[in-house]
């Protein structure tokens, strides 16, 4: 399974942005796919995850301004980012798993990463 993550970029505090990941290869048994972020100096954490069906979970720290969905005819993720904040720059993981979970370890496969940087 490759992972593609793409849309990052350079935004203002209070603006948009959507994030899209797209997957290729044996993706059907990878039905489970996250999000994650990684700002300077920190581990990378958990930002959202979204199931085949389109069950979804989010980080506390995310919950009402982010928006995970994905399009399966396509492979592919998004995450919608809105009223963005400094302290939601970093870099953005998209991953896949076989399980619906929150813990790094358990992703099989890893995107390159995107550059999200929000100014003040």
């Amino acid at each position: 399974v490759q992972l593609q993550a793409s849309g990052g970029g350079l935004v203002q505090a209070g603006d948009s942005l959507r994030l899209s990941c797209a997957a290729s290869g044996r993706t059907a048994s990878n039905n489970f796919m996250g999000w994650f972020r990684q700002a300077p100096g920190k581990e990378r954490e958990f930002v959202a995850r979204i199931g085949w069906g389109g069950t979804t979970a989010y980080a506390d720290y995310v919950k009402d301004r982010f928006t995970i969905s994905r399009d399966n005819a396509k492979n592919t993720v998004y995450l919608q980012m809105n009223s963005l904040k400094p302290e939601d720059t970093a870099i953005y993981y998209c991953a896949a798993s076989t399980y619906p979970t929150t813990t790094q370890s358990v992703y099989n496969y890893w995107g390159q990463g995107t550059q999200v940087t929000v100014s003040s």
